[in-house]
């Protein structure tokens, strides 16, 4: 290798402990490519997984700009010497990748490649992805760097290291989504039982006051008092249920951590695109970050379903002690004052009351085909 043994040991150690911090697929994905990009000084890097459909579900590179990455267009096909990672066990080692027949089809916005090295990732007899450099930083570029045979073994480590980090965040995944799934189960259980008997009871004491109202006005007014103190048992039983159903992974794993977790959901069972940034949020009060979960669900909900949106994005940054969160959407838009004047609140009632009770506020910007903005501001603790 081009460093000494000692601190190449000790860059291979921090890529590894890197890989092993994170437990979100596309947080493993980034890091796994900046890891290698770093660790064999090279320019540009890349690691694209599979879909079953001949091109890539995912495909995360470091070195390009989000500018180059926009220019450059949609997600590559597994053709050529991308294919070639993806098919053959043996790792693509080029002086100059494009002088290899396989080479071609690349978009005119990608950057300019010359030496690479790539190699699948495994896991058993299954590529799970494809990891690949190019064009080596070294200190003597007109004659050329190229990677070695070091650097070859030594990214083959990383790949394996990669596997395990990546095969482990893919289970963790699925995990939490069995969990949901329980939960899910458990809430419908509850809220049958505890529910619906009274909600049973609050139909039959109404028919009952009717029918006493012209004949018996006294004992109607008796039913229908006995109407609300049933329908407030059953709204207090319904709350309670709610409030119970804090999502595990806000405990686990925080704010962040989560929404990100719920747009990268939304973004595969919609066919709009959903995504998320957050910068330096700290940890806020449990009441609030179940607040702010709530309220983007019930966002997201609308701009999925109703708005026709092509792109949503979610955002979250920091504000002194708090965290201001956003909901922007492309769709069609609407006039909050004529919705509430008919009735139709979208969920924007629940969602102010969400912010509300938690010391909070929420704004909405929208206008008929100008998109829909929604801004939840928490003070934090």
């Amino acid at each position: 290798m081009s460093h000494g043994p000692r601190s190449g040991l000790a860059a291979v150690s921090s890529a590894l402990l890197a890989m092993s911090r994170h437990l979100e697929v596309r947080d493993v994905l980034k890091t796994i490519v900046a890891s290698a990009r770093e660790l064999l000084d090279a320019r540009y890097a890349a690691l694209g997984v599979p879909d079953d459909h001949g091109g890539f579900a995912q495909f995360v590179v470091d070195g390009v700009s989000d500018e180059q990455w926009k220019a450059i267009g949609p997600l590559p096909r597994q053709h050529g010497i991308l294919a070639a990672m993806l098919h053959d066990a043996r790792p693509q080692r080029l002086a100059d990748v494009r002088e290899d027949p396989r080479f071609g089809g690349w978009p005119s916005a990608h950057p300019d490649l010359a030496d690479f090295l790539g190699l699948p990732i495994r896991d058993g007899d299954e590529v799970i992805g494809a990891l690949f450099l190019a064009n080596k930083n070294c200190d003597t570029p007109r004659t050329g760097c190229g990677f070695t045979q070091d650097d070859e073994e030594l990214l083959g480590i990383l790949a394996q290291h990669a596997a395990i980090a990546l095969t482990n965040a893919r289970l963790y995944e699925r995990s939490r989504e069995l969990t949901i799934a329980e939960e899910r189960t458990r809430l419908a259980h509850e809220l049958h039982d505890a529910v619906s008997q009274k909600l049973f009871s609050l139909r039959l004491t109404a028919q009952a006051a009717a029918r006493l109202v012209d004949r018996d006005p006294a004992r109607a007014k008796d039913e229908l008092q006995q109407v609300a103190a049933l329908a407030a048992e059953a709204t207090d039983e319904l709350r309670a249920a709610v409030v119970e159903l804090r999502p595990a992974a806000l405990d686990e794993d925080g704010l962040v951590a989560t929404l990100r977790t719920h747009v990268q959901v939304f973004d595969r069972a919609h066919t709009a695109r959903v995504t998320f940034t957050g910068h330096g949020v700290r940890a806020l009060p449990a009441a609030q970050e179940e607040a702010a979960l709530r309220v983007a669900q019930e966002a997201l909900h609308n701009a999925l379903r109703h708005s026709g949106a092509e792109h949503v994005d979610v955002t979250l940054h920091r504000a002194g002690a708090g965290a201001v969160l956003r909901v922007t959407d492309d769709g069609g838009g609407f006039d909050p004052q004529a919705v509430h004047r008919a009735g139709r609140h979208l969920g924007l009632v629940s969602m102010r009351d969400r912010a509300s009770g938690v010391g909070g506020s929420l704004t909405i910007e929208s206008a008929p085909g100008k998109g829909t903005t929604i801004t939840m501001e928490v003070p934090g603790g």
